[in-house]
């Protein structure tokens, strides 16, 4: 009971791992293949029935996607191949698969893990997930419940030509060298931009640069009390366990 199989799509990396949906905790050590380097549907979609294979995965697998998603298809992406765009995801992966596939917004569903298992748990009021990696994920809740598809990572902020996440993402600090506390001020300001818009009672920080956070987590100076994501960057496949198997449970019907 509660056992799924979570697999979380990522600009460089699509890692996968079957989930005890009750704990949080993954049962076997993740398996992690690179990212295609043109992302379509057609090798993505290949990349997740190999990664489903190399765990002896036969039943339903929830799969995150970084792009909105609704109703199982993607409205429109920025770090794979725009032949997603209104692409049925569920539907292309399933018949692939062989078995349903759930899909579900990359950072809605770390941030479902993180509130279901992490550093959200029991938090009331208005919760602030961000995942910072190839591009910055976004999910909020509000006294626990999703609202799904909040795209924060494309936001401009004032005297920026482009939007917040080719400005502050860990990806950016990577290409441009820069020092912690240059990439952090970035991200302060983001921040900062956040608490005015949604007046957060508190930020949960993830994606792959969480495991640094003792570098860079010290030098943020914002109002909103701040946590790193407890799962650090393994609460997207937790995520997308859970969707999975919510999908399915007469419980939650």
């Amino acid at each position: 009971m509660g056992e799924a199989f979570g697999i979380d799509i990522g600009g460089s990396g699509i890692k996968a791992a079957p989930v005890d949906t009750r704990t949080g905790e993954l049962l076997a050590e993740r398996h992690r293949i690179p990212t295609p380097e043109t992302g379509t549907p057609d090798e993505i979609t290949e990349v997740i029935c190999e990664l489903a294979s190399s765990f002896g995965w036969k039943g339903p697998v929830g799969c995150t996607f970084p792009g909105p998603v609704i109703g199982g298809s993607v409205k429109w992406v920025t770090h794979l191949d725009d032949s997603w765009a209104g692409i049925d995801i569920a539907h292309k992966m399933s018949s692939q698969l062989g078995a349903p596939v759930t899909i579900v917004n990359d950072a809605d569903a770390a941030g479902i893990a993180e509130i279901t298992h992490g550093a959200g748990l029991g938090r009331n009021g208005t919760v602030c997930f961000t995942a910072f990696g190839t591009g910055i994920g976004s999910s909020v809740f509000v006294n626990g419940m999703l609202v799904p598809n909040m795209e924060f990572g494309h936001l401009y902020l004032a005297g920026h030509q482009n939007d917040v996440e080719r400005y502050a993402a860990a990806r950016i600090r990577d290409e441009q060298e820069l020092s912690w506390p240059t990439w952090t001020k970035r991200v302060r300001q983001y921040l900062q931009h956040l608490e005015i818009l949604i007046s957060p009672s508190l930020f949960i920080l993830g994606g792959g640069i969480s495991k640094d956070f003792h570098l860079w987590g010290p030098l943020l100076e914002v109002e909103t009390e701040v946590a790193v994501a407890k799962m650090r960057n393994n609460a997207g496949i937790v995520g997308a366990a859970m969707a999975s198997y919510n999908s399915l449970s007469p419980q939650m019907a």
